[in-house]
């Protein structure tokens, strides 16, 4: 896939780094200056030297505010303008990893993930060391495939899997990157090098170093395997420890509605996940509602079940399980 290297520099700018602290910041800085001479052509060196160097500090200070001032607008979520700002910090420094890495990330909140593929493989050439850059890079790999034609989603999926792996050894320690390595093999099918024992490999480890997440992670591992007992006793042992836990909450509920076993728990696990305002990396609430109007429809509780898939609807309207099951019960 071609990289999108952005706008070339033009003009008489030459980019020139210097060090900020830890990060290396790009700054430019006119290739020639010259001066006419005068009465003072008996300091030729000094005076132009001191220009130079007025001019340069002045350079760095305006380049690191605006590489600055886009950070700023990506962290207050004003994601139209950090987009420009970043554009133009890219067109300036060609080489900015960090640039090229939000402008990715960015692309994938637009649901562009081609773009988003572009961007991130120039963040990861740029910085071959950056785990978070591999696994930003691999959920553009990923949602490429899902929008992909069916001879196209082969190829997207292993490079996925590919960014994913490598995102891990480059830090073994990375939680993200090991639990979107374990997603995609919990997903995928074992031809696009996916399956459940090397689903199973990744929980065990993300649960050394996260118990709670890692208890989770083979949860998810025992319900696609359709062990429902043995993901209930997990379940029960991490309420036990953990009864705040509302990731928990949602999974016993999930577990309920889709076996049909415990669902009156599995209704009061899902009301209390409801009740709460899940993170961005949680199951959104419209799942949970769907969940809840599932084991409602199981009970033969039908009123309450369309009352719960059109909350689910509301939330997510054109979520095709959710059409199909506010259908089911009209």
């Amino acid at each position: 896939m071609p990289l999108l290297l952005g706008p070339p520099m033009i003009g008489r700018y030459a980019l020139t780094p210097i060090f900020h602290g830890d990060a290396t910041v790009w700054t430019s800085r006119p290739e020639f200056l010259t001066m006419p001479r005068n009465r003072f052509s008996t300091m030729p060196c000094r005076f132009p030297l001191v220009l130079i160097l007025s001019v340069l500090w002045c350079a760095a200070s305006l380049h690191a505010t605006t590489a600055g001032q886009a950070e700023e607008l990506y962290n207050a979520r004003r994601y139209v303008e950090a987009r420009a700002a970043f554009e133009q910090v890219i067109a300036a420094e060609p080489n900015n990893a960090s640039a090229a890495y939000h402008l990715g990330d960015l692309a994938m909140m637009r649901d562009a993930p081609e773009e988003a593929a572009q961007w991130l493989e120039k963040a990861t050439e740029l910085a071959p060391k950056s785990s978070q850059y591999f696994h930003a890079l691999g959920d553009a790999y990923g949602l490429s495939a899902q929008k992909a034609g069916l001879f196209s989603k082969l190829g997207f999926a292993r490079k996925c899997q590919a960014a994913y792996e490598h995102a891990v050894e480059l830090d073994p320690e990375d939680i993200e990157a090991r639990y979107a390595l374990f997603n995609y093999c919990r997903q995928a099918p074992s031809i696009a090098g996916g399956g459940l024992d090397k689903a199973r490999t990744q929980a065990i480890e993300i649960q050394k170093r996260d118990h709670v997440r890692g208890a989770l992670a083979l949860v998810e591992v025992s319900v696609a395997d359709h062990k429902f007992a043995e993901a209930f006793a997990a379940l029960d042992e991490i309420r036990r420890l953990h009864p705040d836990s509302s990731i928990a909450n949602y999974q016993f509920g999930r577990a309920a509605a889709m076996c049909g076993q415990r669902l009156d728990q599995g209704a009061s696990a899902l009301r209390q996940y409801i009740a709460t305002t899940p993170d961005e990396d949680q199951p959104p609430l419209w799942a949970a509602h769907w969940r809840l109007g599932q084991i409602l429809e199981k009970t033969g509780d039908v009123p309450g079940a369309r009352a719960e898939y059109a909350a689910a609807l509301k939330l997510n309207p054109t979520q095709p399980q959710l059409v199909e099951a506010a259908r089911r019960v009209k």
